[in-house]
Parts: C-alpha cells; sequence; structure tokens
C-alpha cells in the first residue's frame, strides 16, 4: 500500500499544479479526495466508476459553461412517444414556447419526448444530455453533433446535469425513467436539496396521466402520511402549454435565487418588498423565522466576500430549513408583490 508520505508527496505535486484564480480551497479537496482514493487500493470497478464520472462530470461542466446566465428548462418525457402521438406535439409546443422568451431547453437528447422539445425550440436553443445505452440509439438528428451536446455512462450523472443547470422542469408521460427522473426532482425540492423550483406536469387533454399519478400520491403516500399534503404544491398540473411557461418563467418574476448564511435564509428578490408585504409575510410565514421575523436585510458577509447578486434586494428568515413545500408558497406570494408583464411570444 502507497505510505502516507508518498500521498502527501503526490498530493504536494496536484496541488502546484492548480492554475492561478482557481478555487484553490475547493481544488484541495478534489484533489486530497482522488489521492485518498488511489491510495486506498481500490478494486478496479471502483475506480472505473469513479474515473468514469469525474470524467463525464468534467465534460458536462465544461459544456454548460458556454451558457451560464442563459435560463433553462428542462423536459423529461419518453423516448418511445411517436410522431403522431399529442404529446409529442405538446413537448413541441410547450420547448417553442420556452425559446421565444430566451429559454434554452434541456432534453435527454434521444428520440420520442426529447426529439419534440428539441424540435420546437431549434437546435440554437437546445442542449442535449444523452445516456449511452445497447438497445436505443443515439443523440436525436437535432442535436447530433452540437458542442451543446454530452453523453454520459451513468444515470446519476445524467440525472445531476439535467436537474443542476435548470430553473425550470417540465414532465411529460414516460415509463420508468420519466418517473425516476420526476421523483428525484421531487425528492429533492421536498427536503431542500435543490432549491425551490417550478414544476410542472404536463398532460393532454384528455389523458390524464399525470391526474393519475396525482391520486397516486394522494391516496398511497398523503393519507399514510408518507408525504405531507402540501408537498403536492411543488407542482402544478395542466394540458395547458401556455399555462405551463407560465408557470415556470412566472415563478422568476421577482424571485431570483436563494442562499444560506449559516442558518439564516436569504432570498434574493427584483423589487424590494414594502412594510406592508413583510407584514404580509410575517403573518403568512412567520412559523419559518422561529422565534425571530422575516425581515429585509443588506447583502451578508459572505456574499459580498463572493460578490453574490449584491444589488439585489433580499429577506432572510431566521433557521429557515423546514418546510420547503411553506417556502414555495412563500415564493409566490412574492412574485405577487410585482405586477404581471406580457412576455416576447404572446404568453401572459
Amino acid at each position: 500500500m502507497t505510505s502516507t508520505h508518498e500521498a502527501d508527496v503526490l498530493f504536494a505535486a496536484l496541488i502546484d499544479a492548480v492554475p492561478p484564480g482557481a478555487d484553490r480551497r475547493h481544488s484541495q479537496q478534489l484533489l486530497r479526495a482522488a489521492v485518498d482514493l488511489v491510495t486506498r487500493r481500490p478494486s478496479t470497478l471502483d475506480l472505473k466508476i469513479a474515473a468514469a464520472a469525474l470524467e463525464e462530470m468534467g465534460d458536462a461542466f465544461e459544456m454548460f459553461s458556454h451558457s451560464r446566465g442563459l435560463p433553462k428548462v428542462t423536459i423529461f418525457g419518453s423516448a418511445r412517444t411517436k410522431e403522431n402521438d399529442p404529446l409529442y406535439a405538446a413537448a413541441r409546443d410547450v420547448a417553442h414556447h420556452f425559446a421565444e422568451q430566451g429559454w434554452m431547453v434541456i432534453t435527454g437528447a434521444g428520440p420520442g419526448i426529447m426529439q419534440a422539445g428539441m424540435e420546437g425550440a431549434g437546435r440554437e436553443h437546445s442542449i442535449g444530455v444523452s445516456i449511452r445505452l445497447p438497445f436505443e440509439q443515439g443523440a436525436n438528428h437535432i442535436i447530433a453533433g452540437d458542442e451543446k451536446y454530452v453523453t454520459m455512462k451513468y444515470f446519476f450523472t445524467r440525472k445531476l446535469m439535467l436537474i443542476k443547470e435548470s430553473k425550470g422542469f417540465v414532465c411529460l408521460p414516460g415509463g420508468f425513467g420519466t418517473l425516476d427522473e420526476t421523483f428525484e426532482l421531487l425528492t429533492l425540492t421536498q427536503t431542500g436539496k435543490g432549491v425551490p423550483v417550478p414544476i410542472v406536469f404536463l398532460d393532454t387533454p384528455g389523458d390524464p396521466y399525470w391526474e393519475t399519478v396525482h391520486d397516486f400520491i394522494g391516496r398511497q403516500l398523503v393519507e399514510r402520511g408518507l408525504v405531507a399534503a402540501a408537498d403536492t404544491g411543488l407542482y402544478l398540473i395542466t394540458d395547458n402549454c401556455e399555462q405551463a411557461v407560465r408557470e415556470v418563467v412566472g415563478f422568476y418574476r421577482n424571485y431570483d435565487s436563494l442562499r444560506y448564511v449559516g442558518d439564516t435564509l436569504v432570498i434574493r428578490l427584483q423589487q424590494a418588498p414594502t412594510e406592508g408585504q413583510l407584514a404580509q409575510l410575517n403573518t403568512s410565514f412567520g412559523h419559518l423565522a422561529g422565534s425571530g421575523a422575516i425581515h429585509a436585510t443588506a447583502p451578508m458577509t459572505p456574499e459580498q466576500r463572493d460578490n453574490d447578486k449584491l444589488a439585489l434586494p433580499r429577506i432572510a428568515i431566521p433557521a429557515a430549513k423546514h418546510a420547503y413545500s411553506d417556502l414555495r408558497e412563500l415564493i409566490d406570494l412574492c412574485n405577487t408583490f410585482v405586477p404581471v408583464q406580457d412576455p416576447p411570444g404572446g404568453v401572459t
């Protein structure tokens, strides 16, 4: 086994190779983890999994780095949906509406719903993150060969990239894979491991796929106490493409982002709340603040250090690390504090 001294020498050499300006603390953490893994002499399979996962995450990070700052929506749905299926047309139409408003559309880059989404968005507004499977074709013809396309070996790294970069999600009917993606997204949002995001379950008229899923959630999960009834507010079910777009785009009408600073949740907004609006927030959601109160705040020290959206007004909620369905409702209330504006493309 490699000695501790040899591992330290290797680690020091790797750290010396980190380029100036890189995030040195996290670079050290990553390199130390890699050195520690190698020196523990894991099995060949373990090394292959770790190496492949890290390599393909690096490829995806690089691919997404060229579209930072552009809003993105991910569309989930079946690869088996045929072009004459109304669901295919719905995916194409909803993606077209997003592209008209300047949003990038991310899909799994395969056939079916994924291809329909890219048809609607067009190649310029499409991003593909595909999975290598032995029984399915590669990227669809719209995104194949594009610089905004990456392929991955593992589902867990692919799901990370499909979720990490997006500000909103539209889920159309699908099989095990679609349900897996959808319920992981709900789990991340429900538990606070992911940031609050708008999630739309899109059906077509007369085909209540998601209404049936919602009924299952109510009868089997809510009634058994396995999830809270309020957790069903984390998603919207609709069979209207324009309403789906309004739900996603409207989520950012006033809300911008959030960040935890210690035990305090800081929510950044486009427009500062008035005293009356703060009072309204405390009346409806003061329980999130424990013994404190929801209040306006200046950028906190860690935000200033990171130059993190310093121009935006913000509110602070002490100890708000629970009740994430309530947090979603609080954001919805903040969004009512600014008037609705007609966006480009006619979706209001």
